[in-house]
Formats: structure tokens, C-alpha cells, sequence
């Protein structure tokens, strides 16, 4: 009976994996793990049936009553507000009229726009839809080659969950009790080396085969770039990142006040532009309603879960398993690398972080990485980088890719999915090139953090 007891914690995930193929609920299914296995405990005496009250405790103090999570909903509302607003289009064209003249320059432009995007809004679906429904008729128009353009896409619309102000950075600081202005700052160096990464790669790739990306043919018609256009182009949506970014960064507010900004900071370019109406923000605040009802759902299920493992001793089992076994730090991490890249075949990032995290955070902030980390108070940080990296991957790996499907339903009828399958693969293997850097060099996350104590 010692021995079954001591197994319970494993078994609960046993237990969650296949019932999370089942087709419930995400939240329902870690909630109702996580009461079962409760109920077990106090069946078998090893727990007090007041001890229910802790959980539930627990949820309230960890996600009810949590301001930070506020910055969510906020941000959820400014990104899909300036989906609605039209930046994104008068952004792209003059991307498109700036780098005409380079190798690849379209491709270059959805990058580019990828990010901008990405450091505004940080909705995935949003980003690739919208970018999707802008480019990819004009990419395959002058004769790019179907999986440069659709990979193009789908990459720099993932950089959405890594790039400041990410909604994943925020639940994961809630999880590690940190705060979200440190992830914020130490996840601006890998995603923008991702960036760079991908740019590298489409210019070297177009460069040496100009046939995958026919540059702009320039005639008379063709609209002449000026300061102006840059300007108007180029002016709101760097205005919004600095006041939100600026604001955090800079020590004047914190996510949760910033994210206020931003939603703030859509609105009115939403009616300096002209498309703000009674029928859109109603469209845009259902939207975000929906979408944040479904993430506190799953943050009130992984809380009961994760914290029904803490009771059963998960976390003394998971170190005195790796005491035992003798397995260094570095074999732990890369081990839990390997675990998190594979299960982002079949699941989306806030179900993976929801359950790795908790369980795994405490245990990998207890590992000693001697000198490779120059401030080891930032393990913590650390880790929940290389998770933030890692699971950009689950965007884009098959079976259940899901800006793959959201590419998949913008896309025009003549894109098949064969092709979107073959051109995510080189970005895949460079977001994972970009996770080994991240891996050998730490400072490429940490040295903005340790800059700012």
C-alpha cells in the first residue's frame, strides 16, 4: 500500500493523458483529475476531507483574486481590436515598397510585419489570419513558391506567444509568483534572434534561388515610397508598443496598468482610423469575452491540479526520483525539452504550460547549473524561456498545428496543405536552432533582467 501511495502523484498523469485525447474539456478534465484523485486521497486516509477547502482556497487566491491577470483580457481586447483597425494593411504595403529592390523582399516584409504584429496584438490566430488574408494572395500572385510563403506566414505569426506583451508571459509569471515585467524583458532577446533567424534564412535562401521570390516589378503605376507614407505607416503601431513596453519597462506602470494603455491606445487608433462602430467593438468585446472565459477556465483546472499533486508529494517524488536515478540538472532539462516539443504535437501551448510548469518550475529551481548561469536567481526565468521558445513549435507541428489550420482556412482554395506542412519545416528546425542558443547562451534571455535589478 506504501508503494501505491507513493506512485499516486505519477498516476494522476497517467491518468490525464489519455483523458485529455477524450475530447472534454481541457478544464474540465485537469479539474476533474485532480478532485478524483482528491477524493482517493481521503479514501485511503493519507488525506483530511477538510483539506478540500485548501483547493479551493487555493483557486481563489491563485486566479480569482489575482489583479495581474487582469492584463489578459486587456490585451486580448487590444490585440483583437487592431485586428479590426487596419494597420496591418497600410503596414504591409509600405514594408512591400521599402525592400522591393531585395532578394526575397516580400517574405522579408511579412517577417518584419510579424513582428510589429507581434509586439502589439500577440494573438496567434489574429496575427496569421489577418497576415494570411493580406499577403498570401499577393505572395503566390507574383510567383512565390507556395511553402516559402505559407511558412513565411505561419513563423511570423507565432512570434506572437514569445514577443513582449505575450498573454503566455503573463499566465506563466501568475504560475512562477515572478513578475511579468522580468519575462517581458527577458524574452525581447530570443524572440528577436527567432526574428532574425528567419530573416537570415529567407534572404540567403531567395538570394540563391531568386526563382522562389520574383522581386517587384516596378512600373508606372507603381506607387513611389515616401517619408509621409513611412510615417503615417510606421507611427501608430510603434506608438502603441512604446507605450505599453515603455510604460513597463521604464518602471511607470506595471503589465496589468499597461495593458489598460494598450487597450486604451487601440480604441482611439481604431477611431482615428475610421472603423470604429457600434456593431465592431461589440464584435471585438464578444471576442474577447469568450476568449478569456475559456483561459481562467483552464487556470481554475490546472490550479486544482497541479495543486492536488503538490498534496500527494509530487514534487518530493519528482526530486527523489532524480536523486536516485543520479540524473544531473542538464539531462533533467533536456529531458523535459524533449517532453515539451512532443506533446506541442497534440496540444496548445496554455494546456502544456498549465501542466508543466507548476509541477516542474519548483524542481528545476532547486537544480544547480553551476557557472553557466552568471545569476542563478534567474533559473527560474530561465526555464520558463526555453518553454516559451519551445512551444512556438506547437503552433506549427502537425497533427494539431494550430496556425497551420488557421492558414489553412484563410488560405486560397489553390494552397493545399501539403504545402503548408512542407514550408513550416525549415522555421520549425530554426525555432529549435534558436532553443539550443538560447540553451549554450543564457544571457541571450538573462542579461536584461540581471541589468535591470
Amino acid at each position: 500500500m506504501e508503494a501505491f501511495i507513493e506512485f499516486l502523484p505519477f498516476l494522476m498523469f497517467l491518468v490525464l493523458m489519455p483523458l485529455l485525447f477524450s475530447g472534454f474539456p481541457v478544464a474540465f478534465v485537469l479539474g476533474g483529475v485532480g478532485l478524483g484523485f482528491w477524493l482517493l486521497a481521503v479514501a485511503l486516509g493519507i488525506e483530511n476531507s477538510n483539506s478540500f477547502f485548501l483547493v479551493v482556497s487555493r483557486i481563489f487566491g491563485g486566479v480569482v483574486s489575482k489583479l495581474v491577470l487582469v492584463a489578459i483580457p486587456m490585451f486580448i481586447f487590444m490585440g483583437t481590436m487592431l485586428e479590426r483597425s487596419g494597420v496591418a494593411k497600410d503596414l504591409l504595403h509600405t514594408l512591400q515598397l521599402m525592400t522591393r529592390r531585395v532578394p526575397g523582399g516580400l517574405a522579408l516584409s511579412v517577417t518584419i510585419l510579424g513582428v510589429i504584429l507581434a509586439a502589439t496584438t500577440g494573438i496567434i490566430g489574429a496575427s496569421v489570419v489577418m497576415m494570411t488574408l493580406l499577403a498570401l494572395p499577393v505572395m503566390l500572385e507574383r510567383g512565390y513558391h507556395s511553402p516559402l510563403a505559407t511558412g513565411t506566414i505561419a513563423a511570423s505569426g507565432t512570434l506572437g506567444i514569445l514577443l513582449p506583451p505575450s498573454i503566455m508571459l503573463v499566465v506563466m509569471a501568475d504560475l512562477l509568483s515572478t513578475s511579468a515585467g522580468s519575462l517581458f524583458m527577458a524574452a525581447i532577446g530570443p524572440s528577436l534572434l527567432l526574428a532574425l533567424l528567419y530573416l537570415l534564412y529567407i534572404f540567403i535562401t531567395t538570394w540563391r534561388n531568386p526563382s522562389l521570390a520574383p522581386p517587384l516589378e516596378i512600373t508606372e503605376n507603381t506607387e513611389q515610397l515616401s517619408i509621409m507614407m513611412v510615417i503615417r505607416s510606421f507611427a501608430p503601431p510603434v506608438l502603441l508598443i512604446v507605450a505599453v513596453l515603455g510604460s513597463i519597462f521604464g518602471g511607470f506602470a506595471t503589465p496589468t496598468e499597461a495593458s489598460g494603455v494598450g487597450a486604451l491606445g487601440a480604441l482611439l487608433l481604431a477611431a482615428f482610423k475610421g472603423k470604429l462602430n457600434i456593431s465592431m467593438l461589440q464584435d471585438v468585446l464578444e471576442r474577447s469575452a469568450l476568449t478569456t472565459a475559456m483561459l481562467f477556465g483552464l487556470f481554475v483546472g490546472a490550479t486544482a491540479f497541479s495543486y492536488v499533486f503538490a498534496l500527494l508529494g509530487g514534487h518530493e517524488a519528482i526530486i527523489h526520483l532524480m536523486e536516485s536515478t543520479g540524473t544531473g540538472p542538464w539531462a533533467i532539462l533536456t529531458l523535459l525539452m524533449i517532453v515539451v516539443f512532443i506533446l506541442g504535437f497534440f496540444f496548445d501551448w496554455i494546456e502544456i504550460t498549465l501542466i508543466i510548469l507548476p509541477v516542474f518550475a519548483p524542481v528545476i529551481a532547486k537544480l544547480d547549473f553551476g557557472a553557466h548561469l552568471f545569476d542563478p536567481s534567474l533559473t527560474v526565468h530561465w526555464f520558463a524561456i526555453l518553454m516559451a521558445v519551445n512551444l512556438q513549435t506547437s503552433f506549427l507541428t502537425p497533427p494539431f498545428g494550430f496556425a497551420l489550420f488557421y492558414m489553412k482556412g484563410a488560405a486560397p482554395k489553390s494552397v493545399k496543405l501539403a504545402h503548408i506542412y512542407k514550408g513550416i519545416v525549415p522555421f520549425v528546425l530554426l525555432q529549435l536552432l534558436g532553443l539550443v542558443l538560447l540553451l549554450i547562451w543564457p544571457e541571450i534571455a538573462l542579461w536584461l533582467p540581471s541589468a535591470s535589478k
